[in-house]
């Protein structure tokens, strides 16, 4: 399908591995013409873009659970886009879709490529940027590492920590679902004020303000039973000296470390896990790409009834992507970081 006025697409490439937090020579802008589409492939605008901890990891090129971003390719990144043009039956023109875009203006390429892995997604069941927080994979990583490994039961106590950010909000709002004592760890009092009043925990400590230790105590006196962890580092030891016999720690992030300089240090008191019985486990999300459909019929059904409540901040224009970045690990950000590269129109 010929593209009949010339488009140019503007990207973001990395240029260097950083070393420490990411700096603007890290990253180089360049433009480069859309072609005309061959047989089976899609034009997708970009509209929004996920802006993760995880980005920080894929920059390194080291072995991870995906591999590393390659110096001068697009910047990874998980968005939501529409397709303007398409030589697929999978899709047509019009569609929204979501899937790894790339932090560019389009992308362009076959419908079924696996690494961008595009699907569908309703716009009359949600708002689009709601599809890269609950409905997208900061949901279904907070969904699916609580239930398939926290396996929470009515009437435990849940810690999670991040609890203002995308998967921390999702963790905290199903575990209270689902009849268990939720508590928050984030930074600073407007963030912890967002966590009870609008999400529902039961309390929240304010890291930045208090000692976690006193926190946990006092919110926590029956001890912990899961605790989800998005940060790592001190708060993680912390929480292990007051976890519960058969407690479920789940490692999802440790932004707490990501852009360290030095060697990252394991948890001092993982003996607490012997004492315990108590089990440490990862999650990667890309284990229940599957399973997605169900994780999202049940979350929409909730936020149809009113018993879930996600928040995004927004952050425009496709420049801004560097700056966006840090905001995450300057805890600039409140509720789910995202990118918006254009609007839908």
């Amino acid at each position: 399908m010929p593209i009949h006025a010339p488009l140019i697409n503007r990207q973001i490439r990395l240029a260097a591995r950083p070393v420490g937090f990411p700096k603007d020579s890290d990253w180089q802008h360049t433009e480069e013409a859309v072609t005309d589409l061959k047989p089976g492939e899609i034009l997708v605008k970009t509209l929004y873009l996920s802006i993760d901890p995880a980005m920080r990891g894929w920059m390194n090129g080291s072995k991870s659970y995906i591999r590393p971003v390659e110096i001068n390719e697009v910047m990874r990144a998980g968005g939501i886009g529409q397709i303007l043009a398409s030589q697929s039956e999978r899709f047509q023109v019009g569609d929204y879709v979501s899937g790894s875009l790339g932090v560019q203006e389009y992308w362009q390429g076959a419908a079924d490529n696996p690494y961008a892995g595009f699907y569908k997604v309703d716009p009359q069941l949600a708002p689009l940027p709601k599809f890269l927080n609950a409905l997208g994979m900061p949901g279904m990583t907070a969904y699916f590492g609580l239930l398939d490994v926290g396996q929470p039961k009515a009437g435990e106590t849940v810690v999670v920590s991040g609890a203002a950010g995308a998967v921390g909000q999702t963790v905290g709002q199903v575990a209270k679902q689902l009849g268990c004592r939720v508590v928050g760890i984030a930074g600073g009092k407007d963030k912890c004020d967002f966590v009870v009043n609008e999400l529902g925990f039961d309390a929240c400590i304010d890291y930045k303000n208090s000692a976690v230790k006193d926190g946990l105590k006092q919110h926590c006196p029956d001890g912990v039973d899961i605790y989800f962890d998005n940060v790592g580092g001190e708060i993680l030891d912390t929480v292990l000296t007051r976890i519960n016999r058969k407690a479920r720690i789940i490692i999802c992030g440790a932004i707490s470390q990501y852009n360290n300089t030095s060697e990252i240090k394991g948890p001092a008191n993982y003996l607490s896990l012997l004492v315990n019985r108590a089990r440490m486990e990862g999650i990667v999300v890309f284990d229940y790409v599957q399973r997605y459909p169900e994780a999202v019929q049940q979350m929409s059904a909730w936020m149809a009834a009113g018993k879930f409540h996600t928040r995004e901040d927004i952050v425009e224009g496709l420049d801004n992507f560097p700056s966006a970045l840090m905001m995450l690990f300057e805890g600039k950000n409140f509720g789910k970081l995202i990118l918006q590269v254009a609007n839908d129109q």
